[in-house]
């Protein structure tokens, strides 16, 4: 599975927008409909701050693994 799926998953499962997913990473509704759809490549402060929000490891992220284990914790 690709991240792009895995991300839209995510945010679906948690009944979330993807205007609310933006404001999470302090970016604008088009530009995460880009990472969602594969347009821009997501920089590596956003798929950390998605997975410390979602509590998955960031290998589960971006689908390397089916094992949500934790992110850790600061």
């Amino acid at each position: 599975m690709n991240y792009m799926v895995r991300m839209r998953n995510l945010r679906e499962d948690n009944d979330l927008t993807q205007q609310e997913i933006a404001k999470l990473l302090d970016t604008s509704q088009t530009m995460y409909a880009r990472y969602e759809r594969g347009a821009n490549e997501m920089p590596i402060r956003h798929l950390i701050r998605l997975a410390q929000y979602y509590n998955v490891s960031t290998d589960y992220l971006l689908g390397l693994t089916n094992d949500k284990t934790e992110f850790p914790k600061k």
